[in-house]
């Protein structure tokens, strides 16, 4: 017998949909009935690969007995969160508010006007490891309900006004009690150091979350302070991520996070937005430091992607799983018999011996494979063959190895295509190809957006947020345009195709029109044309995910500089006020607004490159862009001919950058001051 979530596109939901809880979607009816018939309502926020979700699915949404309570004293909710981020985003707020920590699944109860009076994360059926158990809680509340409905009801209004502060505009004292600046940047980077993992990378105790982001920022502020520290904490964590059990060295790609100190143990989903976020670090540390190791990690994750996580129709899946045959893991551990089975005796040993597979394991009894202790330099050295052919003989006893894991029971696919974590795979696939000149990288970024601009986006324009089994739903969050629009920026800058440039303008417009608050600056998370909650958020933190405000202050400033047009720049300018109060005494915390705001301080730097479409000098002059880390710096190709029409309407100022002599002609601006242009190779360089 099946609920409510039978009729629903999402796979969490989906997952539920044969629970004997009387499961609702979230939607009007829900909360009609849990109003008509007086009771609370009981909401319950995951998502496909959450391992914790799948837990208490088995323990207690499965359960006959849990199930009688809830059907009984309340009105269930189901919410993916990956769907509905806005409603999570507002009560895992009231969850961290509420108990001084979050997590999924998040367990919320509410009134049937949406006022939540308790809020918890993960709880067994019954009480153990100290904490409560389901049955407990919902007999309690249920009881308090019945006796005295009033007070949870008063409770519920005290929780929101309490929170209001949260989600409310910053009053103009508070935005202008601090001013953003260099400084600001010295700070986040002090802050970053203070926490840094000499050892084993990364910031913090256990658990360890990658948080691209943060690295990106270090990168930055070693390219504008020469600080050495800066570029050394970045290098050290990017090789311990890929050194450990985070890194899937058989199938490539990397988890979710580390459970341990020494990225050892990963939680063993796969996320999107990790692996997008990833390749682009690692992109930018290659950048960087010129070393081939960052091309190389970065490379394979985009076989993974491209492999495992793309769609038939172009589009990127979302996640996969942790957990197979029930068991977290159990895909990607292994024994060393099982490695000699597949590589012999010899080849087995050796594997096993530099991957850290042993016969008690590193992980429940088995091993997962990992260069915590051991160097691949070293280890070629050891073996007598040279770099490279050790290398090619690694890889060959990889492909087995991989070819014998596709044989067993894979974790679930989340094969739903979200416009925001798609945007951020197409950045990374777009700069991908136009760093490591592999233009297949490219044309997968333009296919995924061609993609979303044909199944997630209606005829007036306005995007939706999720696409899955030819239904494209929900209006699309703030997050989407940010990241899409991102996605269409890099996308522009490694095709130089102006329908990118024209489509990110467009959408940067329709974000400023939907999500821009008027009166206290900012953007809102969901649209004001979207369903209204119980309150309008903006989100401003940078965790797993950069948040949308900051990767749009950085659009926003590249879009400005690639067009001229200031009106862009201004927008961004009131971001960086609205938000200076909120960033200023913890700017680690915003690492890609700090990003945002190195950009904004500048100096910035605008190139322009034209001449003929693949012509040598003009190919080579863009190459030496490429192949160098210059963050602060913006590129546009005017081609000659007719095709450079549409470009210019765009940016009128490259009606006066056009090539000389019908030779190659570079054009450098920084400072609101531009050189002489030059067709000379040589001088270009020297100029960048």
């Amino acid at each position: 017998m099946t609920n409510r979530l039978a009729n629903e596109k999402s796979p969490y939901l989906l997952q539920h949909a044969n629970n004997p809880v009387n499961w609702y979607p979230w939607s009007d009816e829900a909360f009609d009935k849990a109003k008509s018939e007086d009771k609370p309502v009981f909401l319950s926020i995951g998502y496909s690969t959450c391992h914790w979700c799948h837990v208490m699915e088995r323990e207690s949404f499965e359960d006959e007995e849990v199930a009688a309570i809830l059907n009984e004293g309340y009105v269930s909710v189901k919410v993916d969160r990956e769907e509905r981020p806005d409603v999570d985003h507002i009560y895992m707020t009231v969850c961290q508010a509420m108990t001084g920590q979050g997590g999924w699944p998040l367990t919320v109860l509410m009134t049937p006007e949406r006022k939540p009076f308790f809020a918890g994360t993960y709880f067994p059926k019954r009480g153990k490891w100290g904490r409560p158990g389901l049955l407990d809680i919902l007999t309690r509340v249920r009881q308090r309900w019945e006796q005295d409905r009033d007070k949870v009801r008063e409770a519920g209004e005290e929780v929101i006004e309490a929170l209001r502060p949260r989600f409310g505009p910053q009053s103009e004292a508070v935005q202008n009690r601090e001013s953003l600046n260099r400084e600001t940047l010295d700070k986040a980077y002090k802050q970053f150091q203070g926490q840094f993992d000499r050892e084993y990378g990364g910031f913090g105790p256990a658990p360890k979350f990658p948080t691209p982001h943060n690295l990106s920022f270090l990168l930055r502020y070693w390219k504008r302070s020469g600080e050495k520290q800066a570029l050394a904490m970045v290098e050290k964590t990017l090789q311990s991520m890929y050194n450990g059990g985070l890194y899937d060295h058989i199938g490539h790609g990397f988890s979710r996070y580390s459970t341990d100190r020494k990225w050892l143990v990963p939680h063993f989903e796969k996320m999107l937005y990790d692996n997008a976020l990833l390749s682009l670090a690692y992109l930018e540390a290659y950048q960087a430091t010129g070393r081939d190791f960052y091309a190389r990690v970065a490379g394979d994750v985009f076989t993974y992607v491209l492999r495992d996580m793309t769609s038939p129709e172009g589009g990127f899946y979302s996640a996969e799983d942790a957990d197979s045959e029930g068991v977290e893991g159990k895909f990607y551990v292994w024994t060393p018999e099982e490695v000699r089975e597949i590589l012999g005796e010899r080849a087995g040993e050796t594997y096993c011996r530099l991957y850290d597979i042993t016969p008690g394991g590193n992980f429940e009894g088995r091993s997962i494979p990992n260069l915590i202790h051991k160097s691949l330099e070293n280890a070629a050295l050891e073996s007598g063959m040279e770099s490279r052919e050790f290398t090619a003989c690694l890889e060959d006893l990889r492909k087995k190895l991989f070819k014998a894991r596709e044989a067993r029971v894979h974790p679930y696919k989340d094969d739903k295509t979200l416009t925001s974590w798609n945007g951020l795979m197409i950045a990374a696939l777009a700069k991908g190809g136009a760093v490591l000149e592999v233009p297949f990288y490219i044309e997968a970024a333009a296919r995924a957006t061609d993609f979303i601009f044909r199944k997630l986006r209606r005829e007036d324009g306005r995007l939706l947020a999720r696409y899955r089994n030819g239904e494209a739903a929900f209006p699309a969050y703030f997050d989407d345009y940010a990241f899409f629009t991102w996605g269409l920026l890099e996308l522009y800058e490694a095709s130089f195709d102006g329908k990118y440039l024209k489509e990110a303008l467009e959408l940067a417009g329709q974000a400023i029109g939907l999500f821009w608050d008027r009166e206290s600056g900012g953007f809102f998370f969901y649209g004001e044309d979207a369903e209204q909650l119980i309150a309008r958020p903006k989100e401003i933190y940078d965790g797993a995910l950069p948040s949308g405000n900051s990767v749009m202050l950085l659009n926003l400033l590249r879009l400005s500089r690639l067009t001229g047009d200031e009106a862009l720049a201004e927008v961004a300018e009131k971001q960086v006020h609205a938000f200076a109060g909120e960033i200023a005494d913890h700017p680690q915390a915003y690492s890609y607004f700090m990003m945002g705001l190195n950009f904004y301080l500048g100096p910035a730097r605008e190139v322009v490159i034209a001449g003929k479409p693949g012509e040598v000098v003009a190919e080579s002059m863009l190459k030496a862009i490429r192949s160098r880390f210059m963050p602060e710096t913006v590129v546009a190709f005017n081609p000659d001919g007719g095709t450079g029409t549409d470009l210019e309407k765009l940016a009128p100022f490259l009606r006066e950058q056009r090539s000389i002599d019908g030779k190659a002609t570079a054009y450098v601006c920084q400072n609101y001051s531009c050189q002489a242009p030059t067709t000379d190779y040589r001088q270009f360089i020297n100029t960048i």
